[in-house]
């Protein structure tokens, strides 16, 4: 495995001296892509800020359900049945279809092994180291990154980062390249140029920034700008593009549709990141955007992949742990433990809410404030893996997830 980490820091430290703006943020974010072979093709998104998954999943079933939440419970309009048990938050209407046609399913009453402390940063850490405790950070590796050696005739860009943040769950050994939706590099022709020169014998800078003009590219803005009257308004009519997108709430779709462009080649993996789930206060309001943003996320995937790809491909939705079940006096959710993970594509066996439900009676809750977990959200990441490449469970348990216990298929995917 090569050590593409050490050349994007040595190529850092030196980009200010290149005259180069904050150009390498192409080489910190995080949508993450990976290729291999075979058709399958995984997505996983990270949810950060605790999805509260008793809100997007709700057991309306329960009988202590709307005792629990007197408001959040009490508008049956906003809820969207899904079996007898079951209703989904409106905020996924767009999704509705997708269930019906068995390409959306959830896991209910799920987490990783984190306990107590409820911080979201340990939470998201844990979530995208795929351990049960923390390792220094010096030493922190992502799951996805150790499943890579894993994948027979993986290419470079078996791992490739999209998005803003950096993330844990592609961090490791293996080769990662990452993309940023907002951040350009920008030269002239002749600047370009006397740089690809002066680097091309650097075996360490020079790659790197190889790696950072083929990727901020890849969008279809230009790296390289003549300074003439027509060229200047040219570079500026890309970067007014590329903030007025960001500042729209669009940088998302740029994200999915740069996903989706790149599943349709050799990527097979990807990973990226939506926020805004930390709903303390007026939930009934603040929960719409993040569901929407994700709705649409999804949406456009699917379009973009169209129907053949979509049919290889599974997304997995992962937040760091759930909320309260009961809500709190600003018609909000605290942080809590047991959570819900989405799953979508045409791969998956959906259409069903897989796990164990514990029941929200008081001498069931965790701690009497969370909803008890009975699983690992970590074994159904493992049987997804499993299921879209073929890797042993006993690597997934050994390597991938050091001490996990799968336990039996649960048949996640067609």
């Amino acid at each position: 495995m090569s050590r593409s980490n050490l050349s994007r820091r040595s190529f850092l430290s030196k980009s200010a001296v290149l005259g180069c703006s904050a150009a390498a943020s192409p080489l910190l974010t995080p949508v993450s892509l990976a290729s291999a072979p075979g058709e399958r093709r995984l997505v996983v998104i990270i949810l950060r800020g605790a999805m509260d998954g008793i809100d997007v999943l709700r057991p309306w079933g329960d009988a202590d359900y709307a005792a629990l939440r007197p408001t959040l419970a009490d508008s049956q309009q906003n809820t969207l049945q899904l079996t007898d048990f079951h209703g989904m938050h409106s905020g996924l209407k767009d999704l509705m279809p997708l269930w019906k046609n068995g390409e959306l399913g959830f896991v209910q009453a799920t987490s990783t092994p984190y306990r107590d402390k409820r911080s979201h940063f340990d939470g998201q850490d844990l979530l995208e180291a795929g351990t049960a405790e923390l390792a220094p950070m010096r030493d922190r590796t992502g799951w996805l990154n150790r499943m890579l050696p894993h994948l027979q005739g993986a290419q470079e860009r078996t791992a490739f980062a999209i998005g803003r943040e950096d993330m844990l769950v592609l961090a490791g050994q293996s080769d990662v390249s990452n993309w940023s939706p907002d951040v350009d590099i920008t030269l002239t022709p002749q600047g370009l140029r006397l740089l690809e020169l002066t680097l091309q014998s650097d075996p360490l800078i020079g790659p790197a920034m190889a790696e950072a003009i083929g990727l901020a590219s890849l969008d279809g803005d230009s790296v390289a700008f003549d300074l003439s009257e027509g060229g200047m308004r040219g570079m500026m009519e890309e970067m007014s593009a590329d903030a007025n997108a960001a500042l729209k709430g669009r940088s998302d779709h740029k994200i999915a549709d740069f996903t989706a462009q790149q599943l349709l080649q050799d990527t097979r993996i990807a990973s990226f990141s939506i926020s805004g789930w930390d709903t303390h206060a007026n939930q009934h309001r603040s929960l719409n955007r993040p569901l929407k943003q994700l709705s649409e996320t999804i949406l456009r995937l699917r379009d973009g992949l169209g129907a053949r790809v979509w049919q290889q491909t599974t997304v997995l939705c992962m937040t760091e742990f759930g909320r309260t079940v009961r809500e709190n006096g600003s018609r909000g959710t605290d942080h809590g433990t047991g959570g819900t993970m989405i799953m979508a594509g045409g791969a998956i066996n959906g259409g069903r809410v897989y796990g164990q439900w514990p029941g929200l009676d008081p001498s069931a809750l965790y701690k009497d404030r969370d909803l008890m977990p009975t699983s690992d959200v970590r074994a159904w990441a493992a049987w997804a893996m499993h299921d879209s490449f073929g890797i042993a469970q006993s690597a997934l348990e050994r390597d991938v997830f050091q001490g996990l216990d799968m336990g039996s298929t649960p048949n996640l995917l067609l």
